[in-house]
């Protein structure tokens, strides 16, 4: 183990001035937005904060917020990325407040997976939530400094002090797995403020924007072998690196209310319809991961290489795929072409993408990855079985099947759709995701069956 270790007096670039807020210090957007970030010619420096767990918190600010990119492709690059001017866990509601009333501060970045929004299944925020309802209780009760933890609570304890400090115009940015997520993001948030101070709707509507992004770039989980790897191949000590893969997209919607980073510079596309790239992104790369995670490890496939490279998954992707391209306006070429790249993407050896970690939180996927398709197919009388295997593989993930456990937010509420009976449990998930037909139901009987028979 080398004694060297990351510092701003021997690697990166000087701290620079916070302009920048960031929910989510996981690996995704350390190899994606803080990437672009760092390409920009300005001086705009990140503070970021944890989510869930307080995972890399204290590395990171022992590394002066300094971390190694490790891209993996034919040949593998190293970068130090210094972005990062501060790193704070999540709890830490007094930064948290204080960055929002700084006028200084006018861009609001989120990763924190579709489940964060805390959406019901109408896609409104979530009241019936315990979090969701301390964070109103709290908020009711002290504005300034009540304690919240949710992301659409934070977000609003952020607004309101950002509106007693007289700070300006800020814009919000998701970058998650969602369609219209700039409108999603606007919805939880004035519904929580709705309940807390209905008189910040109308300085939300005056000074906060929120854009639309779709993002892509396959991070998977660093292993302690990618650790000492950065070791052997820096010569720096560094308990923090991302791994990721060569290819990176970011297409943003929409209008910032303030300034914002030039991530332009950095190769990010700024688009007047931004729809079509959501639901190629989320149909054929998210889509063919879940369908991948759900069906892999019950055919003893761990990561997504393994996955793809099996003849019988293969050929349940490109099932799906033939299936969700029809409802994709976009040329041929373009679609025919980013499949060959996903392929491409998916076989690399040295991207070690475990399923298990892509199978999380599918009360949240499947209803957005899958049944758009399925129900525009059902609309022309057919029952696609690419779009209804994914959805097989999902029940036999509830019921058990496979080494991995149902990590999911709402796990007590999916696994309650379980009883002994298959059929009946079949006919619950469907309609739970609003499908009711009978063939339909068959179908993906039929497919857990063959997927068990793999």
């Amino acid at each position: 183990m080398s004694d060297r270790v990351l510092s701003r007096a021997t690697y990166g670039k000087p701290l620079a001035p916070v302009r920048t807020v960031h929910l989510g210090l996981g690996n995704f957007f350390r190899a994606h937005s803080a990437w672009y970030t760092e390409h920009c010619s300005s001086d705009w420096g990140i503070a970021a904060f944890s989510g869930r767990t307080d995972t890399h918190v204290a590395e990171l600010s022992a590394q002066d917020c300094l971390y190694t990119l490790v891209v993996q492709g034919k040949d593998v690059q190293t970068e130090v990325i210094s972005s990062l001017s501060a790193v704070h866990t999540g709890h830490d509601l007094a930064a948290w407040r204080g960055y929002f009333a700084s006028p200084d501060v006018t861009v609001v970045t989120l990763t924190i997976t579709e489940a964060g929004y805390v959406q019901d299944s109408s896609g409104a925020l979530d009241l019936a939530n315990d979090a969701v309802a301390a964070d109103i209780e709290a908020l009711t009760r002290s504005p300034l400094e009540g304690t919240v933890t949710t992301a659409p609570g934070k977000l609003v304890a952020g607004l309101l002090a950002r509106r007693e400090a007289g700070a300006g115009p800020i814009t919000i940015v998701p970058c998650d797995n969602l369609v219209k997520s700039g409108a999603i993001t606007r919805r939880v948030v004035e519904e929580l403020a709705t309940e807390v101070d209905p008189s910040l709707l109308d300085w939300i509507d005056d000074s906060v924007g929120f854009v639309t992004t779709m993002v892509d770039r396959i991070t998977p989980r660093p292993t302690e072998e990618d650790i000492a790897a950065v070791t052997d191949l820096t010569g720096v000590c560094d308990r923090a690196p991302v791994v990721t893969e060569p290819f990176t997209e970011w297409v943003i919607e929409g209008d910032f209310v303030a300034a914002r980073p030039a991530w332009e510079e950095s190769g990010a596309t700024f688009v007047g319809d931004i729809v079509p790239f959501e639901h190629r992104k989320l149909w054929l790369l998210n889509g063919s991961h879940s369908l991948m995670a759900y069906a892999g490890p019950i055919m003893g496939r761990e990561t997504v290489y393994e996955a793809i490279t099996d003849p019988v998954l293969r050929g349940w992707v490109d099932e799906w795929w033939d299936a969700a391209v029809q409802h994709l306006p976009l040329p041929a070429d373009q679609i025919a072409a980013y499949r060959a790249a996903l392929v491409e993407r998916f076989e690399n050896p040295s991207i070690k993408h475990l399923l298990s970690q892509i199978a999380a939180d599918g009360s949240q996927k499947i209803p957005i990855r899958f049944v758009p398709t399925l129900t525009a197919e059902l609309e022309k009388g057919i029952v696609n079985p690419g779009a209804t295997r994914p959805i097989a593989a999902w029940i036999l993930h509830l019921r058990g099947y496979g080494p991995v456990g149902v990590n999911d937010f709402r796990a007590d509420e999916v696994k309650a759709l379980v009883v002994d009976d298959e059929a009946e449990t079949v006919t619950n998930v469907l309609k739970w995701l609003g499908v009711d037909n009978d063939v339909v139901a068959s179908t993906v009987l039929r497919q857990m069956h063959e997927i068990l028979a793999a």
